[in-house]
């Protein structure tokens, strides 16, 4: 029984309502549900039509979102009323607030980062039992689910959620490969089997090797072909799979098909429920059940451990606006520094509390020799209180550390994110060039620089060492970012820019560049879903006039004219299109001979996600997203998403092209749907040069053309390099990546570089003798620090340069770090009093539950909070003989009769309590476990005290 300090807390805080109590002792249920989270991706086949991977996990994540978008809206006491089925409208319902236009574009980007980690199982892993559950390798595939769960949530809570996920969709391809690859489902269950998703419990009953389990089956179509004996025991087995050569252990079964050299010797045919045909197809359809029920268990846990909030964030459901900026702190840049506070102020004050408020907000300062740490926080007063901190010390204009602060900001910062980069001095670091090229095209983020002089108030930094500063022009050109000459005193005036991109749903319409200037026509169209359309052109001495679709044009030389309001400062010029909100073809008509860059840009629901892809075969054959740059003298091929505010379907996709940034080839693609707004382009001859993915199509909400374009500069290349990472880190030991490089090209000495945004140390030969259309393997050797945290997001840029500098290409991969994990018991959660009944009426009257939660395995107990109810809980700590208790309190309206109480330890693991009070004349209670059950428990309970 409890003790007189656990009884004087419940007296303390226990509160009437005027409905029947339900008393409930110490000894009543433990409702403790430890559900170790494996994300559940796509299914069995990776592509193709029916039940895929992709649909079993799009099915369950978008109905665990739906749920959770449901439950912060309750516990925020606003509705939850989504105005349609698409990503679009379930977003802005989830979010919220009811200003500013909405993407989905993270989100869809989220799910791709799943779902494409999900299929690469079967490329990099074909041969690997464990990873699918093959030859009966259970303990092992076992094991990787529980240390995928781990680094999940250990990188959730670093908040590094790119990494999770990547993790998230390899470990869930393993969980439901369990249905499809077992004889769990022929054995009779219905239900998933849970021992799966607890590390804490074992794989029980496995048929050992000596034991036969299949009979033969010559035609391969047998429906059940498991010996009666392994059905009568219950035995459980998987299939051999046999890709390289026909054997396996006597009378074991086979997975099967065509590529499983084992079906063929006896005993014949296989088990895998893959694919549904007529002789499985009621096995099929139940593995796919269970494989999704399985899926959104684990998807479930994720959610307990980690709380509503971070979990939709991790699921992508988030403004798009991201807020980072890589700041000089030299003795030299206070004027910089003062501008960067201002801007950053000015963007949080207003627009916090609408859509158009940053998600994340992220600084990275930099000096000589040092740069960082990395600040990273959702909280806008927190991002406020770090970028006050900053100060101007030490150094005057020297070379500083520029490209070692934003290579931690790409790696950092989410994907497509925009960086502002502050400086008044040259790269000391401009070695790491091509490492942060690279990471620009790998993560599509935008680099803008603002550049100042102290003592060249007078004079352009491109008349006087510029050489020193083009590594910046490189950078901005190849992210699609502005690279922006001004001097100390007219920053505040070029920071406008700032304001413009920091914001969601933000679009490129369209984006050129010219070495050398010539007369030129520049052609766009804007549709009636765009608003606070700008356009920027950088460059010096710069000539030409803007054109309407009705015919109207405007010269450069006038600055408030019909069209657009023109702003000059330095070798910027911005162009506000606020003046028209006329719809159609525009135009703008270029004279200068000189160097220029021109983009156009608006807010729109109305945006593209892309990839550039390569099919694989085998068993299990599918698309991979290729790291690097694409294969010359192979068609290029990408996976594309497009989505509108009412979601696909109200968007026509007409042309998809690849586009010189330079000059004005254009090389146009073959369009396959694949639904849901999915589409693969084929171009089968894509440009020498450096080029973006530019598409038109038609809007049916407004019946308008639109136009988009990608920022990100890409380029073919002979050469290719492929890494694979399957494990996590342990801190304090080596770990060693693999790598291939292969040419189509010249062969050779090739140079490999290395480099980690943590600046571990690393370990790899600098040559590597590759011949002419072959491939050569080496490894990179990392050493995290002992002192590394647990779920800490470690980025490995491996790079490969031909003889003579001729061609290069790289491997962007993302590791997190997990230390060893010892606890795998939950916190137990249990009812002690609770409410049984509210009145009919139930705007009138309160109810309440009483808890007390301990910890199970050692590691204690770290959060404590309501996954679900509208009310309030406060909680107490208290030492009750010997034992730590958190005694919590729950009281809501009787309006809000459901709640969830979720505690998670500092493993992650989460146990729960679970309550529903019922209105008068209904059950009473709604509880996890049986009543016999807790009665029983409270009996046994009784009988020890």
């Amino acid at each position: 029984m409890l003790s007189q300090k656990v009884t004087h807390f419940w007296r303390k805080f226990r509160v009437s309502v005027g409905s029947v109590k339900l008393k409930m002792r110490s000894s009543v249920c433990v409702i403790a549900l430890l559900v170790l989270v494996l994300p559940g991706v796509q299914t069995f086949m990776p592509v193709g039509s029916g039940n895929t991977h992709v649909t079993i996990t799009g099915k369950a994540v978008m109905k665990k979102i739906h749920e959770v978008c449901e439950a912060v809206a309750e516990s925020e006491g606003r509705p939850f009323k989504p105005s349609g089925s698409s990503a679009e409208e379930l977003l802005r319902a989830c979010l919220g607030t009811d200003t500013g236009q909405v993407s989905g574009a993270k989100f869809h980007e989220a799910l791709n980062q799943i779902y494409m980690q999900n299929g690469l199982v079967d490329r990099d892993y074909a041969s690997s039992n464990p990873h699918h559950f093959s030859s009966e390798a259970f303990k092992e595939g076992h094991s990787l689910i529980s240390q995928g769960v781990a680094s999940v949530k250990a990188s959730i809570r670093k908040d590094n959620l790119q990494a999770a996920r990547e993790t998230l969709g390899r470990v869930l391809h393993t969980l439901q490969d369990f249905y499809s690859h077992t004889n769990w489902v022929e054995l009779g269950n219905k239900n998933i089997y849970i021992n799966l998703i607890k590390p804490d419990l074992t794989i029980d009953n496995v048929a050992d090797v000596d034991t036969p389990t299949c009979s033969d089956c010559a035609s391969g179509t047998c429906s059940n072909p498991l010996l009666p004996s392994i059905l009568k025991e219950r035995k459980l087995t998987s299939g051999y799979m046999g890709l390289f050569s026909p054997s396996k252990p006597k009378g074991k079964c086979s997975h099967g098909g065509n590529a499983d050299l084992s079906s063929t010797q006896n005993p014949r045919g296989g088990i895998s429920k893959d694919e549904r045909h007529a002789h499985n197809a009621v096995l099929h359809d139940t593995a796919v059940a269970l494989a999704t029920e399985a899926t959104l268990e684990l998807l479930e846990d994720i959610r307990g451990a980690v709380g509503n909030k971070n979990y939709l964030r991790m699921m992508g459901i988030a403004r798009t606006a991201v807020l980072c900026f890589v700041i000089d702190t030299t003795g030299s840049m206070s004027d910089d520094i003062a501008e960067a506070k201002r801007v950053a102020y000015q963007i949080i004050d207003t627009k916090k509390g609408t859509k158009d408020e940053p998600s994340e907000y992220i600084l990275v300062p930099f000096n000589d020799p040092s740069f960082g740490p990395l600040i990273r926080t959702t909280n806008p007063d927190t991002m406020k209180t770090e970028i006050s901190k900053l100060d101007a010390k030490g150094g005057d204009d020297e070379p500083e550390m520029c490209l070692s602060g934003l290579q931690l900001a790409l790696t950092g910062a989410p994907a497509s994110s925009h960086i502002y980069v502050f400086t008044d001095a040259t790269a000391k670091d401009m070695h790491l060039e091509r490492t942060v090229i690279a990471l620009i095209r790998s993560t599509k983020s935008t680099v803008s620089f603002f550049m100042t002089k102290k003592t060249r108030s007078t004079r352009s930094l491109s008349a006087q060492g510029r050489s020193g500063f083009q590594v910046y022009y490189n950078l901005a050109l190849a992210s699609g970012g502005q690279a922006i000459e001004v001097t100390k005193a007219n920053l505040p005036s070029a920071t406008e820019i700032i304001l413009d991109t920091s914001t969601s749903a933000l679009v490129t319409i369209l984006q050129r560049a010219r070495n050398l200037g010539r007369v030129e026509n520049f052609p766009f169209f804007l549709d009636g879903s765009l608003s606070n359309i700008t356009a920027y052109l950088t460059g010096n001495n710069l000539k030409f006039t803007l054109h309407s679709p009705s015919g109207v044009s405007q010269p450069h030389s006038t600055s408030n004219g019909p069209l657009a309001s023109i702003h000059t400062v330095g070798n910027l010029q911005r162009l506000d299109f606020s003046n028209s909100n006329e719809t159609g073809l525009w135009r703008i008509s270029m004279e200068s001979t000189e160097a220029y860059t021109i983009k156009v840009t608006g807010q729109s629901a109305i945006t593209l996600i892309y990839n550039f892809v390569e099919e694989f075969g085998g068993p299990h054959p599918g698309f991979a997203i290729i790291d690097g740059r694409p294969q010359k003298g192979l068609p290029a091929k990408l996976l594309m998403t497009i989505t509108g505010q009412k979601g696909a379907e109200a968007l026509k996709l007409q042309q998809v092209a690849l586009v010189e940034v330079s000059n004005a080839n254009v090389a146009n693609g073959t369009i396959k749907e694949l639904g849901d707004g999915n589409f693969l382009v084929t171009v089968n001859q894509a440009p020498e040069e450096e080029f973006v993915v530019m598409i038109k199509g038609e809007d049916k909400t407004t019946s308008s053309y639109f136009q988009r374009q990608t920022t990100t500069q890409m380029s073919l290349s002979k050469v290719t390099v492929k890494a694979v990472v399957g494990t996590a880190m342990v801190p304090g030991k080596d770990f060693i990546v693999s790598f291939t490089v292969t040419t189509n090209g010249t062969g050779g000495k090739f140079v490999i570089s290395a480099k980690n945004d943590k600046d571990f140390p690393l370990t790899y030969d600098t040559r590597l003798t590759v011949n002419p259309g072959g491939n050569a393997s080496g490894t990179v050797t990392i050493k995290p620090p002992a002192s590394t945290a647990s779920g800490t997001d470690v980025t490995l840029t491996v790079l490969a340069e031909g003889p003579g500098a001729d061609d290069s290409n790289y491997a962007v991969l993302r590791m997190s770090v997990l230390a060893e994990v010892t606890d795998f018991t939950p916190p137990k959660c249990l009812i002690v009093d609770a409410s049984a009944v509210c009145p009919s009426d139930c705007s009138q009257s309160n109810w309440n539950m009483s808890v007390n939660i301990t910890d199970g395995g050692g590691s204690g107990t770290e959060h404590i909070s309501t996954q679900k109810g509208s009310g309030t809980l406060s909680y107490e700590t208290v030492v009750d003989g010997g034992i730590t208790v958190v005694m919590g309190y729950y009281n809501a309206s009787c309006c809000s009769p459901h709640v969830i109480v979720a505690a998670v330890d500092k493993e992650g693991n989460v146990g729960k309590c679970t309550y529903s009070v019922q209105r008068s004349g209904g059950v009473s209670l709604s509880l996890s476990l049986p009543l016999w059950a807790c009665l029983l428990v409270s009996a046994l309970s009784i009988l020890r005290a």
